[in-house]
């Protein structure tokens, strides 16, 4: 197994730069990454004492630092230690600024600025967990998009995955002893979207489940036959009603939020 120093300095929170190695390192099997997380560079003495680690665990250098001084001063120091040290985002930026004609502005963390899109962000999340798991039904015309799917199909996290890029989300478990509110089949503004999985799938995530919670793993909540008639319920439910239907078998929370986000950009007008 290869073993790999990975050093990610930003001057901002990093979270783009974390996004970005993450990607990248997702296309190599047998790397032990170790990785050395350091946000809001912005002075010269800051970046010293990083330098100082660099040097004594060599590797990756990835950075989004725009102050050009200390741009320079990292990427000198690693050119004398023979280390690589890339800037991710100059590609993009240069092609921008081609087309554009314009140079970036230098300003550090300027996409977590507090703007209207923020604040709609924060409104999203506070929506969607006053939602989550068919609470407060009564607001749910208010949603952009509402999950259904039965228990352990992921709803909770993708609603989340969603309300972080923006989405009101709520969402409503699928019990076949338990139907749900009329008002979900009389929903008009949101996109409602039903989330369905295999039913061995489900009973092993279910089993873990019970598992972590030192509870009876032997239960109609993980008999086959049971979950069987189940997934067929909720899938019976979403044809009738006309419900796009995302099975998330071998779906990540990821990919599932991009599928209902291409679901629900289809849906609204031009």
């Amino acid at each position: 197994m290869n073993r790999l120093h990975l050093h990610l300095l930003s001057d901002s929170t990093g979270e783009t730069l974390e996004n970005i190695a993450k990607a990248a390192l997702a296309q190599y099997d047998d790397v032990e990454t170790l990785r050395h997380f350091w946000p809001m560079v912005r002075s010269e003495a800051h970046l010293e004492r990083i330098l100082q680690e660099i040097a004594q665990n060599p590797g990756l250098v990835l950075f989004t630092l725009v102050n050009p001084v200390i741009r320079r001063t990292l990427e000198a120091r690693c050119r004398a230690m023979g280390l690589p040290a890339v800037a991710p985002l100059d590609g993009v930026n240069a092609a921008l600024s081609g087309l554009l004609g314009e140079a970036a502005n230098a300003r550090p963390g300027r996409q977590h600025m507090l703007d209207a899109a923020y604040f709609a962000r924060v409104d999203a999340i506070q929506f969607t967990i006053a939602h989550d798991d068919g609470l407060n039904w009564e607001n749910w015309e208010e949603a952009e998009i509402v999950l259904a799917g039965v228990s352990r199909s992921s709803k909770t996290p993708t609603s989340i995955y969603l309300a972080n890029r923006g989405f009101k989300v709520a969402n409503i478990p699928i019990v076949i002893e338990s139907p749900p509110p009329t008002k979900l089949f009389e929903l008009k503004n949101p996109l409602v979207v039903g989330l369905t999985t295999s039913a061995d799938r489900l009973i092993q995530v279910r089993r873990n489940r019970l598992l972590s919670l030192n509870q009876a793993p032997e239960t109609d909540y993980v008999d086959q036959e049971a979950v069987g008639r189940e997934v067929a319920y909720a899938r019976r439910m979403f044809a009738d009603n006309g419900w796009p239907v995302i099975d998330v078998t071998r779906r990540s929370i990821e990919e599932t939020a991009a599928a209902v986000i291409t679901l629900y950009q289809a849906q609204r007008p031009r």
